[in-house]
This record gives C-alpha cells, structure tokens and sequence, in this order.
C-alpha cells in the first residue's frame, strides 16, 4: 500500500502530480481518478479576490493519512496522492488534489469521491475569503458536506459552525 499526503503553499500542476500516480504503480494501474478542487467565488453578493486556507500542521496531515488508510482498507486500490495547498490563494488557483490509482475504475472512482467527501469535513482546515473591497470572512462548514461524509460511515469534525457562508464580511472571527 502506498500513499503520499502533502501540505504545501507552492502550486501544483495536476497532470504532473497524476504522471507521479502512474509511474508509481508501474504498470499495475488500470484507472487512475483523480479530483481537482479550485478556489471558487463563495459571496453571492459581491466578488472574492481570494481565499486563505489555514491548517492545523500535524494534525492536518495525520487526519489525511488515516482517511487514505481507511480507501486503501474498504477498496483496492494500489495508490493514493493527496496534495492540499494552504496560504492565501487568488481566485481561479487549484486547492487540493486527490487521486488514486487501482486495477479496476470502479475502486479508484469510490475511493476517491470518498477522499474528497471525508477531507471536507474531517481535516482542520478553514477557509477565509477576502472580497474584491478587502472586507473577509470565514466560510463555514456546509452541512451537505458533513451529510456526504455521514453517508460513507464517518462522522464529520465540525471546525467552526456548520451552516452556509458567514456572510458577515465585518466578523472576521473564525465561523
């Protein structure tokens, strides 16, 4: 079994990171599944310039490899990359990937919508967004997140209120 979890603050290029997948599977891969996530607009009222992602290192990263050894436990699947960027993050930049390399498409697929499902609402992350008028506030935690993670069997951490967008764009607390 082998997997590989990064935080870092420095781009990432996604095909490069799926390349490192197939050449460390070496020929065993029949799928490869991966996810790309990108900073979004989160204000429904105004445009976001950016978003800060801040983590809690160790334990942010601990908490990945457990939910990789959980995929790799229910699936078989032969690899799994999960690199998250964390810092300050312009509009359009990709945040996190995930992939995962197995025999047969069907594993990779579950594994990795289980990854992607679990990381949202099991990994100390949080999410502030920074408008185009410099005014911020903390996304929180969306209770359809934490109702997918549920769906796999886990229960969903909550850092921060769940709910919709804090849309408080004075509040600069944490949600």
């Amino acid at each position: 079994m082998t997997m590989d979890v990064r935080i870092q603050t420095h781009p990432f290029d996604a095909a490069q990171l799926a390349g490192e997948l197939q050449r460390r599977t070496a020929g065993q891969a029949g799928a490869i599944v991966h996810f790309l996530g990108m900073v979004r607009d989160y204000s429904p009222d105004q445009a976001s310039r950016s978003l800060y992602l801040e983590h809690y290192p160790g334990m942010c990263e601990r908490e990945i490899r457990q939910l990789c050894q959980q995929a790799h436990a229910r699936w078989d699947i032969l690899d799994s990359l999960v690199v998250h960027r964390v810092g300050e993050l312009p509009l359009t930049e990709p945040i996190v990937f995930v992939g995962v390399a197995s025999r047969h498409r069907g594993m990779a697929f579950r594994a990795c919508e289980f990854l992607i499902d679990a990381l949202k609402t099991r990994a100390p992350f949080w999410k502030r967004e920074t408008l185009d008028d410099g005014r911020a506030f903390w996304v929180a935690q969306r209770q359809s997140d934490a109702e997918k993670t549920a769906q796999w069997g886990l229960e969903p951490i909550h850092h921060g209120a769940l709910g919709t967008a804090n849309n408080d764009a004075e509040n600069d607390e944490p949600a």
